[in-house]
């Protein structure tokens, strides 16, 4: 067998109790061998069937036994015939012994492959395991399995298990010999490198059967610098990745029908030119990189680069130890990586396993700087996690997630619900059927099977792409056929689940009003303002502005509401929000001082209030605090009362603390705040 290419036999138990599952075995099966055909086109690929009436296997005929075990399909190199061949599984009327057939694909590998290729060898068992098993000749049943196991391991045969146990498909079984199965299966996880799943509907088989898992290749080799003097041998491997949908080439047909050999690859290359006129091509030693520096382009050499280039050192060093709960789980950026102990270096194991179970024990994970290869462009800060083993033969980890740094988090301008007025809450009432709505929504529900769990929740998008790339290959002009059933409950509503809960939801309607917002229009943007102590609901309202509109840049006398709202909104910029603050004050100012008559009072009291909504929404309580008092002595000092009765009528308070979490202002003394009249002189 060629490098990096895998020997599959797959085992599939077609007997009476398998029959209403095994529309769903096809499937599964022949996705992965659209999945092969993608990926590992030169893999080979052997189908064994038990529990039919026909006995057809190298075994039989040659020693006797291995009764209803028929080879549909000897190892070969895997082709749309195979494909086909899974889609139409037969039906047996005869009860399968799932031990027969794995010795007959055993040998099958065997024969094929030897004892040389090692851990490129795999048995797939696809059964219910209802079936009794035949009593052997000599010794008992575990004995057996342990002698086949023990063989497989000897052969570098690798066996996956994947027990369907849903009700439909098991019908009226003996307890104690599906008891006894599974305690046989066990046994080749103990003996041999053999893993079983056990699943339970449709949607998870679809997902248990994978493609050949690929050996995983260290992402880093060297030193876990503790300090200088003390340094741990550690191998970083990827945990996991995204699987993402094979890369699509251009095909040409430019080549003639004849050449057998030929690639139909489409190789596009690049002609630079001085201008567009000339026909000189330039050669690459006579080109050089350039960058826009405003109207000019600033030539830099190879060299140049070279030198600019920030040097960096392999390895990984020990920045310090925090609590676990400084490190909030959306701070990881990345696919996590696990780092092991150098398995060649007795000391290595010994001291990871004593750092990992001490931080464990402690509640602490370590911030490590990474640089994984000599030369990296980038330096990677990260967090490595504890992995305590819970296996003799695996040895303790870390897991290793990378951190972001400053210009890496992105502030959101979001209010916070803590300065909402009380009226705005929920209460108890609303909170308690909000907490039942999202209980009744749990996909791992007790006394069932999790539902969509990851590692048996196939990506219906590649899915998809699988089964529609199998058909166009046959004919260029077919249709995308419908979304299949098992797929429509990964991507759509689970209608079980709405059907069983629509109390809760209808009760969750019924607790929360929906009112239209008739301000409400399309293109524009909503900020919801809060509503300072004291403020009528005629001040507290949608503050809306269009947003087509040309941007304000100044706080005008005509409008000025209206253009302090559009200004701190404005996000091209950072000094948007200051300006208009402080143009909002001295307009106030302004209007306080020149105001002779009530609706001069109005206007600069409406002016103030847009100013307190903005500044808590913007988080700027200190500057509002501040310009609150400066007002209230300007307007004592001037002798302002017709301004100084505004105050009063409205209760104009300092921004607390519980409206913004920057303000210094307790709430007792926002409260405690008010502005007093001036006594009037008696004449």
């Amino acid at each position: 067998m060629a490098r990096n290419r895998e020997g599959l036999v797959l085992l599939v138990d077609v007997g009476p109790a398998m029959h209403s599952v095994l529309p769903d075995v096809e499937k599964t099966c022949s996705l992965l061998m659209q999945k092969k055909l993608i990926y590992n086109k030169f893999d080979e690929v052997g189908i064994v069937v038990f529990g039919t009436q026909e006995t057809e296997n190298e075994l039989a005929r040659d020693i006797g036994g291995y009764d209803n075990v028929w080879v549909l399909r000897d190892i070969k190199v895997v082709d749309e015939l195979v494909v086909d061949r899974v889609k139409r599984l037969p039906r047996g009327p005869a009860v399968g012994d799932f031990l027969d057939a794995l010795i007959v694909g055993m040998d099958m590998l065997i024969k094929k492959y030897g004892a040389a290729e090692r851990g490129k060898k795999r048995l797939c068992l696809i059964t219910n395991a209802a079936c009794p098993t035949k009593d052997p000749f000599e010794g008992t049943k575990d004995e057996q399995v342990s002698t086949i196991a023990a063989k497989m391991a000897a052969e570098g045969i690798k066996m996956e298990s994947i027990v369907m146990r849903a009700d439909n498909a098991s019908g009226d079984v003996d307890e104690k010999i599906i008891e006894e199965n599974d305690h046989l299966l066990s046994l080749f996880s103990t003996n041999a490198i053999a893993k079983t799943v056990y699943v339970e509907s449709p949607l998870s088989l679809l997902g248990s059967l994978k493609t050949r898992r690929v050996a995983p290749v260290t992402l880093f080799r060297g030193d876990l610098e503790i300090n200088p003097s003390m340094k741990i041998k550690v191998w970083v491997y990827k945990k996991v990745a995204e699987e993402r949908l094979p890369t699509l080439k251009m095909y040409s047909d430019k080549a003639p029908p004849s050449d057998k050999f030929a690639k139909h690859e489409v190789k596009i290359d690049y002609d630079y030119k001085v201008s567009e006129e000339t026909s000189e091509v330039l050669a690459p030693e006579e080109r050089i990189k350039g960058f826009p520096y405003g109207p000019h382009v600033i030539p830099i050499s190879p060299d140049e680069m070279e030198s600019l280039k920030f040097k960096t050192e392999k390895g990984m060093k020990l920045l310090g130890f925090t609590d676990s709960s400084n490190i909030l789980r959306h701070y990881y950026m990345k696919d996590v990586n696990i780092v092991v102990p150098d398995p060649s270096k007795e000391k290595s194991v010994i001291a990871v396993s004593a750092i990992a179970r001490e931080m464990k024990q402690t509640n602490k994970v370590a911030i490590v700087r990474c640089v994984w290869r000599n030369g990296q462009g980038n330096v990677v800060v990260g967090v490595l996690t504890p992995n305590v083993s819970e296996r003799d033969d695996t040895p303790d980890s870390f897991y290793f997630n990378v951190l972001p740094f400053a210009e890496d988090i992105r502030e959101f301008p979001f209010p916070s619900f803590s300065r909402f007025p009380a009226s705005w809450k929920p209460d108890e009432q609303q909170q308690a059927v909000a907490d039942n709505l999202v209980k009744m929504l749990d996909l791992a529900p007790s006394p069932k099977e999790e539902v969509l769990k990851p590692e048996l929740t196939p990506n219906p998008v590649l899915q998809r792409f699988y089964e529609y790339l199998e058909l166009k290959s046959r004919s260029t002009d077919a249709a995308l056929p419908p979304m299949d059933e098992a797929f429509k409950r990964i991507m759509e509503q689970d209608s079980e689940l709405s059907s069983t809960n629509k109390s809760i939801t209808d009760v969750f309607r019924g607790s929360f009003e929906v009112k239209e917002n008739p301000k409400l229009r399309k293109g524009s943007k909503r900020i919801l303002r809060d509503k300072p102590s004291g403020s009528d609901d005629e001040d507290n309202r949608m503050i809306t502005y269009d947003a087509n509109e040309k941007n304000v840049d100044t706080v005008g006398d005509a409008n000025p509401v209206q253009d302090f709202e559009a200004m701190i909104s404005r996000r091209d910029g950072n000094d948007w929000i200051d300006k208009a603050i402080s143009e909002m004050k001295k307009l106030i100012v302004k209007l306080v001082e020149d105001s002779t008559t009530d609706e001069g009072g109005d206007k600069a009291l409406e002016c103030l209030l847009a100013l307190r909504k903005g500044c808590v929404l913007e988080q700027e309580p200190k500057q509002f605090n501040e310009f609150l008092n400066h007002l209230h002595e300007l307007c004592q000092e001037r002798k302002l009362s017709h301004f100084l009765e505004h105050f009063t009528s409205k209760k104009i308070t300092l921004i607390p603390k519980s409206e913004a979490a920057d303000s210094d202002v307790a709430d007792e003394e926002a409260g405690e705040f008010t502005v007093k009249q001036e006594p009037k002189l008696e004449s």
